[in-house]
């Protein structure tokens, strides 16, 4: 399944691996349908680490979630650039509709053991096209917004997300 979130900076396609993540899958799946990240930002950016969205408007007003879902991390799948995961608080199971695209590779985010230092981080597929925007997005001025930190001055909206019926990546 592919999903395209249309940016401010530009169209990213995501692959979905409900195979390796269905739980997960399941989860963002239904957050696009719902309209859910029609309007939010990228409101954390890291350089060299990853970008983060899907839960605040450009007011950076948190949007309400369903209920956090069960962390996959240990489904094999690996924080390489491009993927993308789900965002989460220390409790390894807390992610609601907020999700990252790691913008390297990140191992130590990666699934260890069932332990809550061990957990990780849950990938559930990859950029297959826009990773310039990926790329783009990173690289954007960041501050300070209390109390959070690494917000683009700027906003990158997440102006919509949509799944695609009948995509064909390129080869």
């Amino acid at each position: 399944m592919y999903v395209l979130l249309k940016t401010s900076k530009g169209d990213i396609v995501l692959e979905l691996d409900s195979k390796n993540a269905p739980e997960t899958t399941e989860n963002f799946v239904q957050y696009v349908k719902d309209g859910h990240y029609d309007g939010t930002i990228f409101h954390r950016v890291i350089k060299d680490f990853m970008i983060q969205g899907g839960g605040m408007d450009a007011q950076m007003k948190e949007r309400p979630t369903r209920a956090p879902i069960m962390n996959e991390a240990d489904n094999g799948l690996k924080n390489n650039k491009y993927t993308i995961a789900m965002a989460r608080t220390s409790d390894p199971d807390s992610a609601t509709s907020q999700f990252f695209i790691n913008t390297n590779d990140n191992d130590f985010l990666n699934f260890k053991s069932q332990t809550i230092q061990g957990w990780g981080y849950a990938v559930f597929g990859k950029v297959v096209s826009g990773s310039e925007v990926v790329d783009s997005i990173e690289v954007v001025p960041t501050t300070r917004r209390f109390p959070h930190d690494d917000v683009p001055v700027e906003p990158v909206v997440i102006e919509k997300a949509e799944i695609l019926e009948d995509y064909t990546p390129a080869k």
